[in-house]
């Protein structure tokens, strides 16, 4: 690049300088002075032209490494995310409510929505035994117990359901190893008269039982059959 330049350079001098010499062959030394002014001038414009030159090299990008910057940039956009769809449902909300019943609500709504539907709680409520914050579902049952009510919390399907303690965690439904005679020993699953007699006979030779687990002592008595009975057996 530089050598042709050089090559340019010298060519424009050789056709300045012969036309010069012409000139002043012709029109002497009248000519002189303009000459030495247009040379001036035509050097200058000359000096000019490489650092044009020079500096559309350095601010022109490579195509090579601007096709790397566009293959850089992003091409697949995000896709939106789909909203959830929200459906019509029914509830059934029980218990200690102002106004209890059958509402309609949405999947969108919790379980206090569906509170407020039946006109909030009552003074007897137990609302610290219900979860507020739950999804509803179709089909779901809310019971709102009352203070004081014994209750076993379950959470089955989706269902928020409260209902009284069984009859089998009642104390007055178990039977005492210590007092219970034949008959009611006889009551429990697997035993028949004869378990039954050797129960009592080992609290009498023995003493009262101290924990339910003494009952595996008793002849008869293993680990299979005590499974069955212990939800229904207890010492006083």
């Amino acid at each position: 690049m530089y050598i042709i330049y050089i090559l340019h350079m010298i060519y424009l001098f050789r056709e300045v300088f012969f036309i010069i010499s012409q000139v002043l062959k012709k029109y002497g030394r009248i000519m002189l002075f303009p000459g030495i002014i247009c040379i001036i001038l035509l050097y200058i414009f000359l000096q000019q032209e490489p650092s044009d030159e020079e500096a559309y090299t350095i601010t022109t990008i490579p195509q090579e490494q601007s096709e790397e910057v566009k293959s850089d940039a992003p091409t697949e956009q995000a896709e939106p995310k789909e909203e959830p769809i929200i459906e019509k449902i029914m509830v059934d909300v029980k218990g200690a409510v102002k106004s209890p019943g059958v509402y309609e609500v949405t999947t969108a709504d919790r379980v206090i929505d569906a509170i407020e539907r039946a006109g909030g709680y009552t003074a007897e409520a137990q609302s610290m035994a219900v979860n507020h914050a739950q999804k509803l579902q179709d089909e779901m049952v809310i019971y709102i117990p009352v203070t004081g009510e014994e209750i076993g919390q379950n959470l089955i399907n989706g269902q928020v359901t409260s209902s009284p303690a069984t009859s089998t965690e009642s104390l007055d439904d178990k039977v005492d190893l210590n007092s219970a005679d034949e008959a009611a020993l006889t009551t429990l699953p697997g035993i028949g008269p004869s378990k039954a007699q050797a129960i009592i006979a080992y609290r009498e030779e023995s003493g009262p039982y101290q924990t339910i687990d003494d009952l595996k002592n008793v002849s008869g008595i293993g680990d299979k059959t005590f499974d069955k009975l212990k939800e229904m057996i207890m010492v006083k």
